[in-house]
């Protein structure tokens, strides 16, 4: 009998792949969605057109703990993702109150839903490389100490604490990512990474004159969403919970990843790019990189699209979507 795995968050980035993995691998898939979604699919579900019938997707809010509770009681999940959040670090700094909301409570609801309803099955929870925020040591490891620089940072270390407490104080099987920066074809245009690669298929179309950004000295450490879920999966999959740094041991700025997408796109950088003061943050985070050592050496998992690579993947899916060959 098929395994069933419940996703919050399947409509994003790290939903769509995830969902995709798990039903490569048997299992029966149920998403969170916001009702909006089922309303709007061709817009909202469009990272899931390829799959959307083979998924049992459920509406629900975050805010709500009786929606959330319903549909745990409903699926009886063997296994939890919850990757559902307010993600976007830039907007959490205009709406803390939102963010800290949504992303607190949220996790604090579907871990009390699980330990209510199926306290023997595995919950994963999504942290953030943002967590540290103003780095004590690099590269970053499982036990470095968190010093969060944003709200939505914030929130994940909270989540992150509640998430350990359920698995000290009442026996769950939770486990927590802890994961560096990853994109896609699929990251919304809103993140630095999707702007820039849209960027330069827009100017190389003549549709676009440049492309503004905030700090571009800031390092990130940069991987593939897709490589990313399968730590996820293979987090759950352990004899044990515990948490996990995921990351490619990488490091490169943003002006780094101008330059690299304006090259795969064919066209110069100078003169199209420049900054705006209005683009950086409050509290800027300077410099993230991850030890994935704990990753690799218990879970078999590392990373196989390396920064080129995944640039190079990006720039092509903005280019194909405006020559009517891609889908976005």
């Amino acid at each position: 009998m098929a395994k069933r795995a419940l996703i919050t968050g399947i409509t994003g980035q790290d939903g769509s792949y995830l969902a995709e993995l798990l039903l490569g691998k048997g299992y029966e898939v149920h998403g969170v969605v916001r009702r909006v979604a089922l309303e709007d699919p061709d817009y909202r579900l469009k990272r899931l057109r390829g799959i959307l019938k083979d998924l049992v997707l459920h509406p629900a809010s975050l805010e709500s703990y009786p929606s959330l509770f319903e549909i745990v009681r409903k699926v009886q999940p063997e296994e939890t993702y919850h990757l559902a959040a307010q993600s976007f670090v830039s907007y959490s700094f205009e709406d803390e109150f939102s963010t800290l909301n949504t992303n607190i409570n949220g996790t604090h609801f579907v871990l009390s839903a699980v330990k209510q309803v199926v306290p023997g099955s595995r919950f994963y929870f999504a942290g953030s490389s943002e967590m540290f925020g103003k780095v004590r040591e690099t590269p970053q490891d499982e036990e470095t100490p968190f010093h969060p620089r944003s709200a939505y940072g914030i929130s994940k270390v909270a989540g992150y604490e509640l998430a350990r407490n359920y698995r000290e104080a009442y026996g769950l099987k939770v486990s927590a990512g802890i994961l560096y920066n990853h994109e896609s074809p699929r990251r919304g245009l809103e993140f630095v990474t999707r702007k820039i690669t849209r960027a330069a298929a827009r100017i190389r179309a003549g549709l676009q004159e440049e492309l503004v950004l905030g700090n571009l000295e800031a390092r990130r450490d940069w991987g593939f969403a897709g490589d990313y879920v399968e730590a996820m999966w293979r987090m759950l999959q352990q004899p044990e919970p515990g948490d996990y740094v995921v990351a490619t041991g990488e490091t490169h700025s943003v002006g780094e990843f101008v330059a690299k997408a304006f090259a795969c796109a064919g066209i110069p950088a100078e003169g199209r790019v420049r900054t705006d003061p209005a683009f950086f943050r409050p509290a800027e985070v300077d410099l993230l990189l991850g030890d994935a050592s704990r990753a690799a050496a218990a879970l078999g998992w590392r990373p196989r699209v390396r920064f080129d690579g995944l640039v190079e993947m990006m720039v092509e899916a903005d280019l194909a979507a405006l020559d009517g060959r891609g889908t976005r």
